[in-house]
C-alpha cells in the first residue's frame, strides 16, 4: 500500500465520502461522483493530489479508485470500524 501519511484532509474527505457510502449500503465502492449538481463537490485540489499519487483516476464524473485507492479505502473503513468499537 502506498505511504499515505501526508494526505490533505481534502484528500482524505474523498476517501471518507466513499467510506460512508459503503457501509450505508453494504456494498463495495469502487467509485464516487465528482459533481452532484446539489452544491457538492470533490475539491479540485484533492483531485489533483489523488490523481498524482495514481489513487485514482477521472472517468467524466466519476472518481475511480485504482488498486491502491481501493487498499487506502479499505483500511480508512476498518480504521474506522476500530475506533468506533473501540469507544
Amino acid at each position: 500500500m502506498p505511504n499515505t501519511s501526508d494526505l490533505s484532509d481534502k484528500a482524505v474527505a474523498v476517501f471518507a465520502f466513499a467510506a460512508y457510502h459503503q457501509l450505508t449500503s453494504g456494498q463495495p465502492v469502487k467509485s464516487v461522483i465528482r459533481e452532484d449538481g446539489k452544491g457538492h463537490r470533490a475539491d479540485d485540489e484533492a483531485i489533483g493530489e489523488l490523481e498524482s499519487r495514481h489513487l485514482i483516476t477521472i472517468e467524466g464524473n466519476d472518481i475511480a479508485f485504482s488498486q491502491d485507492g481501493l487498499s487506502v479505502l479499505a483500511s480508512a473503513i476498518d480504521g474506522l470500524k476500530g475506533a468506533a468499537r473501540r469507544s
